[in-house]
């Protein structure tokens, strides 16, 4: 019957369409009848009074309950066909919905539970036909029922809650009544006013959890778990566009274009949802200082620059929360701008068909009426001038409504006046109303029913503030009635998550309290679970929505009930541990928490960490979970390696046979449990402990702790910074000297895991790498004595070097530059790890001698490979390093020539172990000299010209360094080492032909290498006899030294010829050969047979080459002025030998001009 086909829905048309059916037997009129007849059974007016206070009911419920069956039956089969029949939905919208309302606040359980049951159906079925009705059923019923502080019976608000959790179970409920009524300016925030409820009610307040504590608990998990699931089916855009007001738009006017297509009508909502909660915020100001209220309203473009009436108006009608004394107040006000304020503000109202004194409650409802008279006037006319342009009836003109409304108010003074003794009768106020409908009387019966209304129900010129949720009166339902024919259609929501973002900011706070004080109180598993479900939901949604403070929150709450972060004051901890259901449920929550949604946490790492340090000390952690993390892609071929823990028991008891010592894993915990072989003799456990120890087993076992730092590389960068910070935090400052070994252990325990996610994150090195160097610098700097923790820091730091470097070059620079944190250990820390250090740095140069590009990298590993040298333990790794290094220029680069030349020379001069390291240390140095001359010829051929003359220029520097370097060595007290240091020395004077030195540099090879080592070496041998004694066979490195300086000379002469200094160069290689000669040292005869034959030889050759040619110039630049002049001082004779024919002639008349160079010469 109910499906029948009615046609149109326009009203004209069904009159005639329901007379037409009158003939019929059966159908719509027929059930509308039935329909009439059944909720007129409900029509309570004539027995009881309207307000809930009066609304007892205490006549048989036996009828409203047989109507209420009926009713809710018809609604149920008929469902949404009643929409298609316009008498019938008109009959559900008006009578029985209002008689719903009142049987709604029916002190009778069963009324109650019936009248829910209804609403919920009428929901389910004709919900975008009853909007502003249901937002009055939830405003008006539900919301004062289940608050005991509105008067309601404990068995009210229990059917209340229940009727309530029924709706939140249905999916889309709250989320349409978040979209229909909280972002609707003229609506009450029902979805919020319902989720504070249910948080509140779930609040046992000093008493034992009670089942209504449980229900409120249910319908907030039950939203909660909606919008869970709703992740995932599309639109769950958690990155939603911030809503702003770029212009002023009359706010009351935004519209949506439609309102079926959630691309037009979620913005909508959200934007209406902003301007509701502006019009709040300036409802605030305005409240404290009208004037600023205004203006900041202007700010936000909700009111124009320029105020004008019309938007003042709609501001003081759809804003909630203003106070309506300053409200009244304003429209009062004889300013003219007021004035228009007031008539604007009138005009918001619909009074089509009302009764005088129903749309007088309602403008007076709004604000309060002032007390002056002149006021008083201003404010009614503004009304009898609105009124009667929509309802003139029988009135003659807008003052006879003025008159009329004046009278209504001083009758319901009158009347509801205590002070006032003599009330007016009914023949008063008629006789007070003649002849003021234009010089006529009103109709009696219209003047007596306007009394009697005004004597049974008063009008309230001090409107209440803030009284919480307002009754249903008559004249409320009349305006209601006229408001839904005119709202916004009824937005039906489906199962995608569109407003859950908005909605859950708003509820997250007050919902976790709410779980979290419920499972504090619980006593029950299964009242656990749902308190976890409940949690682990709303992380799902916050992590969804990017509600990172929400999940902060979430991790803080759950981390109080692990019990880890309570001061033990139990003796076993890890025993009651395992024996509390609760505690092992938020930690394996928490955990869950924090490897599914790591993402989103920020601050809450530390609470996790502290929960994690806590198990670490406990022993509950497996002893590898920080090295595992950082070892996993190397040891993944190992087996067992990375395997968090081992479920058997078995093993556990036969690694605690013959192991008294402490043990730090969880296995150790446990065996510990089982041993009998401890210090003092220890009772067999009992079975309940072993059963609470293989309790606390699985718990740690589910929590998969190892999982947040192995895949700590999957985390957002926000969020691992965050866990890198805890970390750091975790571990604490470092103190000089007087930590304890707990805190050491804590610290310990923290940088393992910060070394494995730094380690494990090395391509995003650089967002963690500024927070690890200041940590393990802090440490290096602050220790004075070798422990763990320096230790740690020191192989740590080497190891993330180790591995990054291959793949950051970008960052190679920053990740050696840190290893000089090892050049500022403590003497005696740097002392003991020496080796180890030197042998972890040998394996990285190895590993990534290609990778080390620029100079401030090599700086720092020649420095520390230096160090090694003077280290009895570290200097042979340090040398194999070096040596790798430099072999066939096997690594040198211009970058790192003379830093290893430096390091290489240091190991030669060390006295540490055999003399053939120093041999071969001065090899090395030779050696490189090949890699000068590679790199000369690289860059003729391939550069530049402008490159290849700066890099020309800086192989010259690197070569005089290299000379330079030699030469020191050349004074070694090791006979074998200074007199090799020499020989290579001359090798690298001599061979350097490929590298085109420029002539200037031989003149400085001479005066600061070749010179100096002379004479460095003649005042060793002239030394007093200590030095003597220590430089044994001095003279035979002074020969090797004087052959140096002569085949050099001899090799290089073309060259230094061409230099201008050449006759100055000359004077002092006679020089040196003439200080040798009088050296006094043993076996100096050697020196003296040498000194001639070598400077013979140097004479014959200048002779040969041209560059010794008798002169008449006397000059000191004459080579051969110069030269005789100092050899004759010598030998005398050697003149003749070398010029045999006349050449004394030209030295004994040096002033008469001589002969020519050609006559001598013959």
């Amino acid at each position: 019957m109910m499906d029948e086909t009615v046609g149109t829905d326009n009203g004209k048309d069904a009159v005639p369409y329901d007379l037409h059916l009158l003939t019929e037997p059966y159908g719509i009129p027929c059930m509308v009848e039935i329909f009439h007849f059944l909720c007129s059974l409900l029509n309570v007016v004539e027995h009881i009074g309207m307000g809930p206070r009066a609304n007892t009911i205490s006549f048989d419920e036996d009828v409203p309950l047989f109507a209420l069956g009926l009713i809710n039956s018809a609604i149920q089969l008929g469902g949404p066909a009643i929409c298609n029949h316009p008498r019938l939905l008109s009959l559900v919208q008006d009578e029985l919905f209002r008689n719903l309302m009142q049987f709604g606040l029916s002190m009778s359980p069963l009324i109650l539970s019936m009248v829910c049951s209804i609403v919920l159906n009428l929901y389910l079925h004709l919900r975008t036909k009853l909007k502003l009705q249901l937002e009055a059923f939830f405003s008006c019923v539900i919301l004062r029922l289940a608050q005991s502080r509105y008067g309601a019976s404990y068995p009210q608000q229990e059917v209340t809650m229940e009727a309530l959790v029924d709706f939140c179970r249905q999916k889309t409920f709250m989320a349409e009544m978040f979209a229909n009524l909280d972002c609707d300016i003229t609506c009450s925030n029902v979805f919020e006013d319902l989720a504070n409820l249910l948080s509140k009610s779930a609040f046992p307040v000093n008493c034992p959890l009670s089942s209504m504590h449980i229900l409120a608990l249910d319908g907030l998990i039950a939203v909660i778990q909606g919008m869970a699931e709703r992740i995932g089916n599309g639109s769950t855009n958690s990155e939603l566009p911030p809503v702003n007001l770029e212009e002023y738009t009359p706010f009351w006017m935004v519209k949506c274009e439609n309102y079926g297509d959630p691309d037009h009508w979620v913005p909508f909502v959200r934007k209406r949802k902003y301007i509701k909660r502006r019009l709040m915020i300036g409802a605030d100001h305005f409240n404290r200082d009208p004037k600023k209220g205004l203006e900041f309203l202007q700010g936000t473009h909700l009111l124009p620059e320029k105020l004008d009436p019309q938007s003042v108006a709609c501001f003081f009608r759809y804003t909630a929360g203003l106070d309506k004394n300053l409200v009244g107040d304003f429209l009062g006000n004889h300013d003219e701008f007021c004035v228009q304020v007031l008539h604007e503000f009138a005009g918001t109202f619909d009074f089509q068909d009302m009764n005088l004194d129903t749309a007088l409650r309602l403008f007076l409802e709004t604000f309060r009426l002032p007390g002056e008279s002149q006021k008083i006037q201003r404010v009614l006319e503004a009304f009898a001038e609105r009124y009667y342009e929509q309802s003139p009836q029988i009135l003659a003109n807008k003052d006879v409504a003025f008159v009329l409304s004046y009278s209504l108010i001083m009758l319901n003074t009158d009347q509801h006046n205590a002070q006032v003794k003599k009330k007016m009768t009914e023949e008063d106020f008629i006789r007070n109303n003649r002849d003021i409908n234009g010089g006529n009387d009103l109709p009696r019966e219209f003047l007596s029913e306007l009394y009697y209304s005004i004597c049974k129900n008063e009008i309230r010129t001090m409107p209440e503030q803030g009284a919480g949720f307002a009754e249903m009166t008559p004249s409320r339902w009349i305006d209601l009635m006229h408001k839904s024919k005119k709202t916004s259609p009824y937005i039906v929501a489906d199962s995608r998550a569109y407003l859950d973002h908005d909605m859950f900011a708003i509820m997250s706070g007050p919902t976790i309290a709410a779980i979290s004080v419920v499972f504090d109180y619980a006593e029950h598993e299964d009242v656990y679970q749902t308190c976890i479900d409940g949690f682990l939901a709303v992380a799902k949604i916050s992590a969804c929505h990017h509600l990172e403070d929400v999940l902060d929150d979430l991790v803080v709450s759950l981390c109080k009930f692990t019990t880890l972060l309570n001061p033990s004051s139990v003796e076993e901890p890890v025993l009651a541990f395992g024996d509390d259901a609760k505690a092992r449920m938020a930690t394996v929550t928490v955990f869950t928490i924090a490897n599914r949604y790591g993402d989103f946490i920020r601050t809450g790492w530390r609470n996790i960490l502290d929960c994690i340090l806590r198990l670490h000390k406990l022993g509950l952690l497996p002893a590898r979970v920080a090295s595992d993390a950082a070892d996993d892609s190397e040891m993944s071929s190992e087996p067992g390696q990375g395997k968090l823990l081992t479920n058997s028991l078995s093993s556990a008891h036969m690694q605690s046979i013959g192991t008294p010592r402490r043990s730090s894993g969880l296995m150790g915990r446990f065996s510990q449990l089982l041993s009998l072989e401890t210090e003092e003799p220890r009772s067999q456990p009992t079975e309940q402990q072993l059963a609470a120890h293989q309790r606390t087993l699985q718990t740690i076992q589910k929590c998969h702790i190892d999982s947040i730092f192995t895949e700590s590389k999957f985390l957002q960068s926000e969020s691992l910074l965050q866990l890198a910070q805890a970390l750091i935090w975790a571990a604490g400052r470092p103190q000089k000297g007087n930590s304890s070994p707990e805190d050491e252990d804590t610290a310990v325990f923290c940088l393992e895991l910060l070394i494995a996610i730094t380690l494990n994150n090395r391509d995003r090195i650089r967002i963690l790498w500024q927070g690890v160097y200041e940590h393990i610098s802090n440490i290096v700097q602050s220790t004075v004595v070798a422990c763990a923790l320096v230790e740690k820091a020191v192989f740590g730091l080497l190891r993330i070097c180790q591995r990054l470097l291959p793949y950051k070059e970008n960052l190679a620079d920053e990740l050696l530059r840190s290893l000089q944190l090892v050049l500022k250990l403590d003497a005696r820390v740097a002392d003991q790890y020496c080796e180890q250090i030197t042998q972890e740095v040998s394996r990285l140069v190895k590993a990534n001698a290609t990778h080390i590009r620029s100079q401030m990298g090599w700086r720092t590993i020649a420095s520390l490979l230096s160090i090694t040298a003077r280290h009895p333990d570290a200097s042979e790794p340090g040398f194999d390093a070096l040596s790798f290094i430099m072999s066939d220029g096997a690594h040198l680069s211009p970058a790192n020539f003379i830093l290893c030349l430096d390091a290489a020379r240091q190991f030669a001069e060390s006295r540490l172990g055999q003399t053939d390291r120093s041999l071969r240390a001065v090899d090395l140095m030779a050696g490189s000299v090949a890699c000068l001359g590679q790199w000369a010829q690289d860059a003729r051929d391939a550069m530049p010209e402008v490159e290849a003359v700066k890099l020309s220029q800086d192989i010259g520097e690197m070569w005089l360094r290299l000379v330079q370097g030699l030469r020191k060595v050349c004074l070694d007290q090791r006979e074998e080492v200074r007199n090799h240091a020499l020989v290579s020395l001359q090798m690298c004077l001599t061979g350097v032909d490929e590298i085109h030195l420029p002539h200037g540099l031989w003149s400085q090879c001479f005066e600061m290498v070749i010179f100096t080592m002379l004479d460095d070496l003649a005042e060793l041998a002239q030394g007093n006899p200590q030095t003597q004694k220590e430089f044994r066979n001095i003279e035979g490195t002074l020969v090797l030294a004087l052959k140096l300086l002569v085949k050099v000379f001899l090799h290089l002469l073309h060259e230094l010829s061409q230099l201008s200094s050449f006759c100055k160069l000359w004077r002092n290689v006679i020089g040196r050969m003439e200080k040798y000669m009088k050296l006094k040292v043993k076996r100096s005869e050697k020196l003296q047979e040498l000194v001639p034959e070598l400077l013979k030889n140097t004479l014959l050759v200048m002779k040969t080459n041209g560059l010794l040619v008798p002169t008449s110039t006397l000059s000191r630049d004459s080579v051969w002025e110069q030269t005789w002049l100092n050899v004759n001082k010598m030998f005398p004779s050697l003149q003749s030998e070398v010029f045999p024919q006349g050449s004394e002639t030209v030295l004994s008349n040096p002033g008469d001009g001589g002969r020519s160079p050609k006559d001598t010469e013959t």
